[in-house]
């Protein structure tokens, strides 16, 4: 594990499985739909039961009929999880691999967009995936950055949130998390 103190509020790099995570609020890497899937989306619906779906289609009855937009997010109840919410985002899809200038844009958008609705939500803890680079294929190294440099700027911004975890499935992600952190240290 991995710690770094921005602002009075602690950054933290972690091997392990969200639905695990204790934070306030988790966030969950979704597809459009908000019906759930495979990966980390598919283990946050299977874990937190049957109250998150329900949410989540009361969410796509009243606000999002076509979908939530890739960079956006929205917040449901954790249902049975040990986190009290699940926020909702969409990642940009890398199918050719890459992360051009506007899927590097979308991808910073979720990231921002699920703090400052855990901010507007009261919410002081936060656990986050590596959004998009699962079966969306998003480059680990940059999707990394992005999330990092968005998360660190945010905290440097503003001190509501008190700890923000990514919490990394494999070794291997961690890592390249790990690395990329310490390489971004320098301008923190």
């Amino acid at each position: 594990m991995v710690e770094l103190n921005i602002n009075g509020s602690k950054l933290v790099l972690k091997k392990g499985d969200i639905t695990e995570e204790d934070t306030e609020a988790i966030v969950n890497a979704a597809n459009p739909s908000l019906m759930g899937g495979g990966g980390v989306d598919g283990a946050i619906h299977a874990k937190g039961g049957p109250a998150i779906l329900e949410e989540c289609k009361r969410i796509r009855e009243t606000e999002y009929p076509e979908g939530l937009p890739t960079g956006e997010a929205v917040i449901t109840t954790g249902g049975d999880l040990k986190a009290r919410y699940v926020i909702h985002t969409v990642g940009p899809v890398c199918s050719s691999g890459k992360l051009d200038e506007e899927k590097a844009k979308l991808l910073k958008n979720a990231y921002y967009n699920s703090l400052k609705l855990a901010k507007e939500k009261g919410i002081k803890t936060v656990s986050f995936p590596s959004i998009s680079t699962g079966a969306y294929r998003c480059p680990w190294r940059d999707s990394a950055e992005i999330a990092l440099k968005t998360v660190i700027d945010f905290l440097k911004r503003e001190n509501f949130i008190k700890e923000v975890r990514f919490v990394l499935f494999t070794d291997e992600i961690y890592n390249v998390y790990v690395k990329t952190l310490e390489e971004l240290k320098k301008n923190v």
